[in-house]
């Protein structure tokens, strides 16, 4: 058990009069917090210190006042980044976006993918703006991804794709750019329907974007899923990628039940 006390005292010492949040994500506030921890004699991991500090937050037993706010500007132009790094390993690893935020060695993978995304950004805007789409709720649930996991989730950028990377099973794959969402879909073989897609899209708003922009900006994520799921299963969380992604060239839907996969298998 954390002492609360001496956790608020820490942030006192090392917050430079930010947020308990801000403290968590900005890596330099971060390690004043850790070492003033240390300090007080707290000697729990990095990461549970992290979450108790949040949830002290949380709990409204966060005494220390606030008085430096934290904005950045231009968030918009790396938010979906930040949402596709964090819904990444949130569903790769089954764990909740507190958690990857507070976990030194996920959140500097998130960094990675963040900044592969959407270059030129401090490590502390990505995360700040990961912590925004949870606050205000900018991240649908997806449920049933919990309830059947992927075995494995990957990324790349495409012209950097060896398409021997991405396997000859089911999965669903996910095509998008810096700012947005592109196209959704399922397959029962991955390689083949992804080769197809980048060889002549058979969806007509997929095609004419890679016609038009080609692949130095384009993006791709697959999720590898048990040899036994089902059709119907493989069906249903594509739809509910879809509704919660709203992929630019899918139909949407209106909810994950109503929707057959839009995805074609092959």
């Amino acid at each position: 058990m954390i002492d609360r006390s001496l956790l608020a005292r820490a942030l006192q010492m090392a917050g430079e009069g930010y947020s308990a949040d801000r403290v968590v994500v900005d890596p330099e506030l971060n390690a004043q917090f850790v070492a003033a921890c240390r300090k007080l004699g707290l000697v729990a991991p990095i990461e549970e210190l992290n979450l108790a500090l949040l949830n002290l937050r949380k709990s409204g037993g966060c005494e220390v006042p606030t008085t430096q706010r934290t904005s950045f500007r231009s968030e918009g132009e790396y938010r979906f980044a930040s949402e596709v790094a964090i819904r990444l390993i949130e569903r790769r690893d089954q764990i909740s976006i507190d958690r990857i935020l507070c976990d030194p060695g996920r959140v500097a993978e998130f960094d990675v993918i963040s900044s592969g995304i959407a270059p030129g950004f401090a490590p502390v805007q990505y995360r700040w703006a990961a912590l925004n789409l949870r606050k205000f709720r900018r991240l649908s649930p997806e449920l049933l991804a919990r309830v059947r996991p992927a075995v494995e989730v990957h990324t790349a950028r495409v012209d950097a794709l060896s398409l021997n990377a991405v396997p000859r099973t089911q999965g669903l794959y996910f095509f998008f750019n810096s700012t947005a969402a592109l196209y959704v879909g399922e397959a029962q073989n991955l390689r083949k329907r992804i080769e197809k897609h980048l060889d002549h899209s058979d969806n007509k708003g997929l095609a004419q974007w890679l016609w038009a922009e080609g692949t130095a900006d384009l993006h791709l994520e697959w999720h590898i899923l048990e040899p036994t799921t089902s059709t119907r299963i493989r069906k249903a969380l594509e739809a509910e990628l879809i509704a919660s992604r709203q992929p630019l060239f899918n139909v949407q839907c209106v909810s994950p039940r109503d929707r057959p996969g839009s995805g074609q298998e092959v």
